[in-house]
């Protein structure tokens, strides 16, 4: 569904004021959105996830409503939130599954489901999250790009428009960060 140009943001900004009709509004203007960005961020996942594409959207929906008073600059200001909110989910979510595993928690499942599970992808998705969070101390805008560019699967013109920079800028950035994050991953 389209929309015309500034009515996503002007309804997050009734939103953000407490409009529940402008909720009711936004909810189908950017729904295919938001599905489309946890559909990238689930990709990346293990087959098994718990978690589906469309509870993801639900929750990071619920947290991107909730910011009362957030000053929304534009709808790709809104998606860049989002994304960074959908990882932030998947990142507790991993949490507390490596932590349920920790406290004795077992759970039956077939052999065949055994073999294609990746235990491990939970735990370099939590190593990944802490070097991202390193990064984003020294250089907060590279860490904003890793984030859309691979986990919210965004393009680098699209991460420009997000970011409010030039694509040669966001080309050098994931270029930089890709280096740093490599870096980190492999003290590990």
């Amino acid at each position: 569904m389209t929309s015309p140009p500034g009515e996503i943001t002007e309804l997050l900004r009734q939103v953000s004021d407490g409009n529940r009709a402008a909720e009711a509004q936004l909810v189908p203007l950017v729904y295919d959105e938001l599905r489309h960005l946890a559909a990238c961020y689930m990709r990346r996942e293990r087959p098994d996830h718990t978690l589906q594409p469309t509870a993801l959207v639900h929750e990071a929906y619920l947290k991107l409503v909730d910011q009362k008073g957030t000053s929304w600059q534009s709808r790709a200001h809104f998606y860049g939130v989002a994304a960074h909110l959908m990882r932030r989910i998947l990142d507790d979510h991993a949490r507390e599954a490596k932590a349920a595993k920790r406290a004795g928690g077992y759970q039956k499942i077939p052999l065949d489901t055994a073999l294609v599970y990746a235990e491990e992808k939970s735990s370099q998705l939590i190593a990944i999250d802490e070097a991202l969070n390193r990064l984003a101390e020294n250089d907060p805008r590279q860490s904003r790009v890793v984030e859309l560019r691979f986990f919210g699967g965004r393009s680098e013109e699209e991460i420009a428009e997000i970011l409010e920079i030039s694509v040669r800028t966001v080309k050098r950035d994931w270029r930089l960060a890709k280096a740093w994050l490599y870096v980190q991953l492999s003290k590990k």
